[in-house]
């Protein structure tokens, strides 16, 4: 996953963290320069306005990540996003109608190929050969049509920056800043990447895709948290993790990721951000005749798989000769339940940096740990899970900082946060918000997520008045909901020898 992972409005807000109601002011006057549009297609257009350097950065936003994806086919969200970047039937290739031909014949190839690898009860082992080289020489046959990497070198002869894309649970998003007299070319390629993609050297492609998931797997943590996962979801895909499984990348044929394409890849599930120096009145025109070229497609329905309550406290432990670790989640609700900010606020005042309760009493005070940290953000979507972790310091042990860390969020339902703790974590929160929004991009890309992720746009521009109305009867209460046994998932890192284990 390139997982995924932000000066004018920064420096306009800087003061308001201390001079609130005007900073609030002066952010949401933005609300009323963004230009929203939905084309004839059904492709949902957001445009802002912000003059200054002649630079204008761009977001494709497609509504689909990892937990759309289906058992047998896990991984095919992030194998699409790195096709998009393999070019179209006029651009990547030399010339497609031999390329076409070729690209059959690989596929063909490979379906013969996993059909005799999952022949029951045994492949034929001579079969397998004979398949093996076929369907390599047909991939070599293809390879004489391609020109390596010409979507982006067109991108970058015309001053592209920060050309990239990521994948997550919830979302896939291809996002890069051109100089603003380049808009017509960002609105041409984008249409003719979901217009008219050419999935080559997708075989070539898969093997890069996991060699990514076998480096992952090398380190322990990684393992870990692939485990702890799929412990602590029964139902949901956010239990199988956005690269997938091995199994499943080895099987994926190219038939299948153009299905994906043809599902996901239409206008009505897509949306276009544009921030910077744009003029919306020149700029919608040349919009709607290039984008409005992408086929409208049908708007695919949620997921209908709801993860059903957790009765039990689930554990995992796996022994091996690293640093021992801990991981402890707790399920929550999803990004736009009422109490969203509460978690983070529960997040920022347990676990947010060195003026955090966990950090000054598991690492300070009793030097048990080397590290403390949270995550709230493990699926938005649908509901996700709030993820604690601990590093143990030298001499101590996972079960004394687990100890450690259940006597903290025991205290924080039982006791009122302070005052100081609650204006500090709304401050703090205040401030990363803003700070996200410094750069065209960064707001580019939370317009989008708001958009798709909290159902509107507009929903961005609240996001300070929801961190005002956290009390702290909020963070009591929410603590009391959900940090409790049976709602508990543990994963440890217990280690132990090499030739023990």
């Amino acid at each position: 996953m390139k997982n995924v992972r932000w000066a004018v409005l920064a420096a306009v807000c800087a003061a308001a963290l201390a001079a609130g109601p005007a900073r609030a002011e002066g952010f949401k006057d933005l609300e009323k320069k963004v230009v929203d549009k939905t084309l004839p297609n059904g492709l949902r257009v957001l445009m802002l306005p912000r003059p200054g350097a002649p630079v204008t950065s761009f977001v494709m936003y497609a509504d689909v990540g990892g937990v759309d994806e289906n058992q047998n086919a896990t991984g095919l969200a992030h194998i699409f996003e790195h096709m998009a970047f393999k070019g179209t039937t006029t651009i990547g290739g030399k010339d497609y109608a031999k390329e076409a031909v070729a690209l059959k014949k690989v596929e063909d190839a490979f379906l013969a190929l996993r059909a005799e690898r999952n022949r029951r009860p045994k492949p034929d082992e001579a079969k397998l050969k004979e398949l093996e080289t076929a369907f390599a020489k047909a991939q070599d046959d293809a390879q004489q049509y391609v020109i390596p990497n010409e979507f982006g070198e067109v991108l970058e002869k015309n001053g592209a920056e920060g050309l990239n894309a990521f994948t997550s649970f919830d979302q896939t998003a291809y996002h890069y800043s051109l100089p603003s007299n380049r808009l017509e070319l960002w609105a041409a390629l984008e249409a003719d990447r979901f217009t008219h993609p050419v999935l080559r050297e997708f075989y070539k492609e898969k093997n890069v895709i996991m060699e990514e998931k076998r480096m992952g797997e090398s380190q322990p943590t990684r393992r870990l948290l692939d485990d702890f996962m799929a412990v602590a979801y029964k139902a949901s895909m956010y239990r199988s993790f956005v690269i997938g499984h091995m199994s499943d990348l080895e099987a994926i044929s190219r038939t299948e990721a153009e299905a994906w394409f043809n599902k996901y890849y239409r206008a009505r599930n897509l949306t276009a951000v544009i921030v910077g120096d744009v003029d919306p009145a020149t700029a919608m025109p040349i919009l709607e005749k290039r984008l409005g070229q992408i086929p409208a497609g049908t708007k695919p329905g949620p997921v209908t798989t709801k993860e059903p309550p957790q009765r039990a406290e689930k554990r995992i432990t796996m022994e091996d000769p690293s640093q021992p670790f801990v991981f402890v989640a707790y399920h929550k609700p999803d990004v736009n339940d009422p109490d969203d900010a509460v978690y983070e606020g529960l997040s920022d005042i347990l676990a947010g940096g060195r003026s955090s309760r966990l950090y000054k009493s598991m690492v300070k005070e009793k030097q048990i740990a080397l590290a403390v940290g949270a995550i709230t953000q493990l699926g938005q979507k649908y509901p996700g899970l709030m993820l604690f972790y601990v590093v143990p310091n030298k001499g101590k042990t996972n079960a004394e900082c687990e100890q450690a860390l259940y006597a903290e969020l025991e205290k924080i339902g039982k006791e009122p946060v302070t005052a100081e703790e609650l204006a500090g974590f709304k401050t703090r929160a205040k401030s990363q918000f803003v700070d996200g929004l410094d750069s065209n991009m960064g707001l580019a890309m939370q317009l989008a997520f708001a958009q798709n992720l909290r159902g509107d746009w507009r929903e961005l521009f609240s996001t300070l008045d929801r961190i005002d109305k956290v009390t702290a009867d909020d963070i009591q209460r929410v603590a009391r909901k959900t940090f409790v046994k049976s709602n508990r998932t543990v994963g440890l890192i217990e280690n132990v020898a090499k030739d023990a284990r």
